[in-house]
Order: C-alpha cells, then structure tokens, then sequence
C-alpha cells in the first residue's frame, strides 16, 4: 500500500513543479501538495505554470501582511485538509508560517511523521533574535527528521542539536533539462535575443532581487575595478528588479567605458537566453540560503562566481575548478575573480564543461530520491 504523504510549502514555485510531478509518478507514494498561496507578487514575480501541474494540490486560502521587511502569513483550512487526507507523513517546508506550526500540532495528535525540509544555514542573515531562536529550537525538537539540500543546511541543522543520522539530503534542483535545450536553442539565434534583450556583445550577468542583502553594489564595484580595456569589451548585466535598481543605474552612469545594462526581470524562457550568451553568472549575495539561479546558469553550460555564504556554495562550486567563491562584501576579490574568467577564454571553456558535469547530480529526480527516501523511512519508523 502506497503511503500517504503531504507536502507543506509556501508557494507554487516553478523549480518545484518537476520534483513533485517526479514523486506523484511513484507507486510507493500518494503525494498530496498544500500550498499556503498560489505566489508572493512582492518577492518574486515568477509565472504560475499550472498546466505543468501533474501531482495532487490543493492552494489554502489565506492572508499576507506585510511590516517593514518582515511578512507574516496566516492560513486557514490547514486542519481540515490534513484530517481530509489523513497522512502518515507531512514534509514541511520551513517553521516560519503559522501552518507550519498547525501541521506539527496536527502529526502529534495523529501520530504521524513529522519531516521538517529546512535551506537555513548557519551565514543567514534572518537569524539571531533571541525569541526566534527559541522558537526555532523549540520546533527543531519535536520534528522526528529532516531533510536539507545540501552540505551548509546541513552542517546548520547539526549544529542546533539535531542527530546526524535523522537529517537526509534532498539536493537542490532546477529542471536541468529544460534549461540546457533552452540555451542551446538561444545559441543558435544569438543575434535574435541580443537584439531582443538589448544585450552587449560580451557581458557577465547577475539574475536576482536588485536589494543590497544580494551584493549587487558590491558587484557594480567590482566591475568598475576592471581596467578600462576589460569595460570596453565586457558589460555588466543585472537581470531583475528591486529598490536598488535606481541606484544601480545611477552609479552605473559613472563608469566609463563600461557598459552596464537593466533587461528587467525575465521569466525562465527569456532568462535561458540570458545564462547561454553569458560569460559568467555572480552571485555575490550577503546571504542566500541557496541560490537556485546558480543551479539555472550551471545547467546552462556557465561557469560560476559566488560568495562564500551563499548556501549553494560548498556544494555547487569548487575554487577554481568551475568558478570562483569569494568572501561576500569584497569588491576588490570579486573584481579579482571576474578578471580572471574574462580575460581566459580556455578556462572559460574548461569551467563551463566542468559545471555541465557537476549539476548532473542536482536534476530534480536527484531532489525527488532524497524526499522519497526520507518519506519512506518515515513511514516505515511511524507503523
């Protein structure tokens, strides 16, 4: 008999959809998907694609308020549905959500297994209040497993106590495929999308929030560190949008030569495009728990650029084999770093195979294993 599993996650994102079509094929599983709500227009502007939905779901109705930097989410229903499904398993993603809390409360009185899916790390820079860190502990004991994406989360977790042998690996996950016939369809019409996304000839290209937390400063310097030779051929392109863009564009018009450029936010069809006529993706975050645009700009054949603190780091990347990891907040190092690769074509050449055969092992059926792994033991431990 196939076990019954819910998934409790925010919101529909598109990088999720083939993990959960992947484990909704598996015999062994009767996967239930509850969304808290359907997107965060605030945050992310990512396209709903519900015609890829293969999986059961369920979007719980609910309330968004926001204070300042924080955001508080309040949903109802979420006792009923679980009562409705009955599952032997929740998977949930996070402890910061109300529901969260409701699902823990819900498996206790159930007996059901209680798997927390957690991305913090120990360089998040979310943490460090008091009264959340209590809380946090508080929910961390009475979860019976976990599950983390790689070796930072992972670390983090063990760090707070939690047993070695209760955390599984769900490696983080793009759909891989999607993105490198994507590229691959874009190379063969570079003009095209250069004339389409107003793109220079040669650019290195950050994708994300345009907030500081992410670096974007941080980058802009670094690039006006370049020497003018170096600005001349390679611009600089922030794909995205945020409330630094104007300042961004501001400074931006100070460097000169140099061309620095503002395509807006692009949906995963046009940010293909962008990863293939790249010469290098920079993540040079403040703190990320992991940096899903990395795992995007690698399926597409780049080499890579990161902060030491992004989560993904330690797992996606190795020093001066596919990229470069620099500390975060390091104009001069980064500046360093981008040099190199622009200025090495054959080691642009070499990073970019070498990153192609690293994200091999983080497809989203690797994701898929890892949770139906932890699934299946669990319910295994819960008859």
């Amino acid at each position: 008999m196939s076990r019954r599993l819910v998934i409790l996650t925010e919101i529909i994102a598109p990088y999720r959809i083939p993990v959960f079509n992947d484990l909704a094929r598996r015999a062994e599983l009767d996967l239930h998907v509850m969304f808290l709500a359907e997107t965060d227009e605030a945050l992310r502007q990512w396209r709903v694609y519900k015609n890829e939905i293969c999986f059961s779901h369920r979007i719980l109705p609910s309330w968004r308020w926001r204070a300042g930097k924080g955001s508080f989410l309040i949903n109802w229903g979420v006792w009923s549905a679980l009562n409705k499904i009955k599952p032997q398993v929740i998977i949930c993603g996070g402890y910061n959500y109300a529901a969260s809390w409701q699902a823990l409360l819900w498996a206790r009185r159930h007996r059901a297994e209680f798997v927390l899916w957690s991305e913090s790390n120990g360089q998040d820079a979310r943490r460090g209040r008091p009264w959340i860190e209590s809380l946090k502990a508080y929910f961390l004991r009475h979860c019976d497993r976990f599950v983390v994406p790689g070796k930072a989360s992972f670390e983090y977790l063990r760090s707070l106590g939690s047993p070695e042998a209760s955390i599984s690996t769900a490696p983080n996950a793009v759909d891989n495929t999607f993105f490198a016939t994507q590229a691959e369809a874009a190379k063969a019409r570079a003009n095209e999308f250069r004339k389409k996304l107003k793109l220079p000839a040669r650019f290195i290209l950050f994708v994300g929030r345009l907030v500081p937390e992410k670096g974007v400063i941080d980058l802009l310097e670094a690039y006006a560190k370049l020497e003018s030779g170096v600005r001349s051929e390679v611009g600089l392109v922030f794909a995205g949008d945020g409330v630094s863009r104007e300042k961004l564009a501001q400074r931006a018009k100070r460097i000169n030569p140099g061309v620095v450029c503002f395509p807006g936010f692009a949906q995963r069809e046009d940010l293909a495009a962008l990863y293939a006529l790249a010469e290098t993706l920079v993540l040079p975050t403040h703190s990320d728990a992991w940096g899903l645009v990395v795992n995007e700009a690698m399926a597409c054949g780049l080499p890579i650029i990161v902060s030491s603190v992004a989560g993904c780091a330690s797992d996606l990347i190795e020093d001066g084999w596919n990229g470069y990891v620099v500390p975060p907040r390091d104009s001069e190092k980064l500046s360093t770093a981008i040099n190199s690769l622009v200025r090495q074509p054959d080691l642009r050449q070499k990073m970019s195979a070498r990153s192609l055969e690293r994200i091999r092992n983080y497809s989203a059926q690797a994701c898929a294993n890892g949770l139906a792994a932890v699934a299946m033991s669990a319910a295994t431990r819960a008859r």
